[in-house]
């Protein structure tokens, strides 16, 4: 497994490192037998530290888990033990998925746009075009998934909205947390 442990704006050490791999790699262990990276952050806001952890496993499925605290090696202890919960609680589930599934997951490509917010200054004024300003533009990768899958690695990655492929009826769905808390799914 290849873990990337890095920090914005602040320097990372060996022994922090070496925390981070085993105590990740022991959460990980218990729970999944193919991962196949973890990228984990560390990031300075204010007075406490943020750790932002994401792990990729071979079928395609991401877990991701946020934490604060005062402390460096507390901010990754709070993350570790979100992910051991978020895993824990999906034990079943990804073992369920992956009887089904023999093959990892198929990824196509897309494009994603980041467009620009109007402001409430300029929402009063007409706008010159409808075209929206795109502030960025960049890849992205769509899984082919079955629904029950696809609201999974929503709930796992933490995410409000997943766009995927559905694998039994071959076109791109929708799922999202509605504000009721139940799932949406929208299959054009």
């Amino acid at each position: 497994m290849r873990y990337q442990i890095t920090g914005k704006h602040i320097d990372i050490g060996d022994a922090l490192q070496t925390h981070v791999k085993d105590e990740l790699g022991t959460v990980l262990a218990k729970y999944s037998q193919r991962p196949t990276e973890a990228v984990v952050i560390f990031s300075k806001s204010a007075h406490e530290f943020v750790c932002e952890s994401t792990v990729h496993l071979s079928t395609g499925l991401t877990a991701a888990a946020k934490a604060h605290a005062t402390e460096i090696y507390a901010a990754f202890d709070a993350c570790a033990e979100k992910m051991d919960k978020q895993l824990r609680r999906y034990k079943r589930r990804l073992k369920d998925h992956h009887k089904d599934r023999t093959e990892p997951v198929e990824l196509m490509g897309a494009s994603s746009y980041i467009l620009a917010a109007g402001t409430a200054e300029t929402e009063e004024e007409e706008p010159e075009s409808l075209q929206p300003i795109i502030v960025a533009e960049m890849q992205t990768k769509i899984p082919s998934l079955t629904v029950g899958e696809a609201v999974m690695q929503m709930e796992l990655a933490g995410a409000p909205v997943l766009v995927f492929r559905n694998e039994k009826k071959d076109g791109v769905n929708v799922v999202y947390r509605r504000e009721d808390g139940n799932i949406g799914w929208i299959d054009p």
